[in-house]
C-alpha cells in the first residue's frame, strides 16, 4: 500500500524534481515509492484541501525564515495520521550560522506545535555550493487529544540496606575521653541546708544571706519570724492592711502563729 504524501510550498510553481529530491532525503523506501500531492502557495490557504487523518507524510519546501507559520503547522498536524512524518525543507542563501539559527528556530516551532523528536536531517540531495539546504524532520504523536491511558503503579517494596561486612565499624567506646568516663561529682551541700535554724553560711550564693540581711532591715527577731503575733490583728494581711510602725511592714501575708515563710521571688525587683 502506498503511502500518501502531501508536498506544500508558497511558490507559485514547485518543480516536481524539488519534492522527489526531498522525498528521497526522507529515506523511507515505502514513501519513495508513492504519487505525491502538491499544494502550491499553501500559506495563503486558511485551511488546507485535505481531509483529517488522511496523510503518512507532509513535505514543507520554502526558501524563507518564517514558513511554516504557526496556523500552517496546525493544518498539517490535522491532515496527519496519527504517527505521521512532517519534513520541512528549506534552501537559503546564507551563511551557515544563519542555517543553524533557522534550524533551531524550526525545531522549537515544531515541539509548539505538538510533534515529536524534532531533529535536523542529512540531505543526499546535491545542491549549489552558495545554496545552503536543510532539512528538520518531526512526528506527529500516536495519541489524539482527550486520549487517556492508564497509569501503572510501580509496587511498593521496602528499601533494602546492604550491609557490607567488610567495611570498617568504629566502636562507640573508643569516642569518649577519660574525661567523659570520670563519674561526675555532686556539688557539696552548704550551711543553708543544714541544722534547724538554717542560717546562710559564709559563702552563701543561694540567695538567703541577701533574704535575712533584709529581714535585719526591717529589726524582726527569730521569734517574730517564727511566731508572728498582731496587737491589731491586721498584720497578717499584707501591707495594704498594715500600719506605718508594723514591723512586718515589707514581708508577704502570713497566718498568725505560723512562721513566716518567703517567696522563691522575695528578693526579685518589682521593676
Amino acid at each position: 500500500m502506498q503511502s500518501a504524501v502531501l508536498a506544500l510550498s508558497e511558490d507559485k510553481i514547485l518543480p516536481v524534481s524539488a519534492v522527489l529530491n526531498a522525498i528521497r532525503d526522507l529515506g523511507d523506501e515505502a514513501v519513495e515509492q508513492c504519487d505525491p500531492q502538491i499544494i502550491t502557495q499553501a500559506s495563503s490557504l486558511s485551511q488546507l484541501p485535505v481531509e483529517s487523518f488522511s496523510i503518512d507524510t507532509v513535505l514543507s519546501i520554502s526558501s524563507s525564515h518564517e514558513l511554516p507559520g504557526d496556523q500552517l503547522l496546525e493544518e498539517i498536524s490535522r491532515v496527519l495520521k496519527p504517527g505521521g512524518t512532517i519534513l520541512i525543507y528549506k534552501k537559503l542563501t546564507s551563511d551557515k550560522g544563519d542555517a543553524d539559527k533557522a534550524i533551531s528556530t524550526l525545531e522549537g516551532k515544531l515541539l509548539l506545535a505538538g510533534f515529536l523528536d524534532a531533529q535536523r536531517i542529512q540531505l543526499k540531495s546535491v545542491v549549489p555550493a552558495e545554496v545552503i539546504s536543510f532539512g528538520v524532520k518531526g512526528k506527529k504523536p500516536t495519541w489524539k487529544i482527550g486520549s487517556s491511558f492508564a497509569i501503572k503503579k510501580a509496587p511498593k517494596s521496602l528499601a533494602k540496606l546492604q550491609v557490607d561486612d567488610d567495611s570498617d565499624l568504629i566502636d562507640e567506646d573508643t569516642l569518649l575521653t577519660e574525661e567523659d568516663l570520670k563519674k561526675p561529682q555532686l556539688p557539696l551541700v552548704g550551711d543553708c541546708e543544714v541544722g534547724s535554724t538554717r542560717k546562710a553560711c559564709k559563702n552563701c550564693i543561694c540567695g538567703r544571706a541577701e533574704a535575712e540581711e533584709k529581714v535585719e532591715k526591717l529589726g524582726l527577731t527569730m521569734d517574730q519570724l517564727n511566731n508572728p503575733q498582731s496587737a491589731c490583728g491586721s498584720c497578717g494581711l499584707g501591707d495594704a492592711f498594715r500600719c506605718g510602725t508594723c514591723p512586718y511592714k515589707g514581708l508577704p501575708p502570713f497566718k498568725l502563729g505560723e512562721k513566716v515563710s518567703l517567696s522563691s521571688n522575695f528578693l526579685v525587683a518589682d521593676i
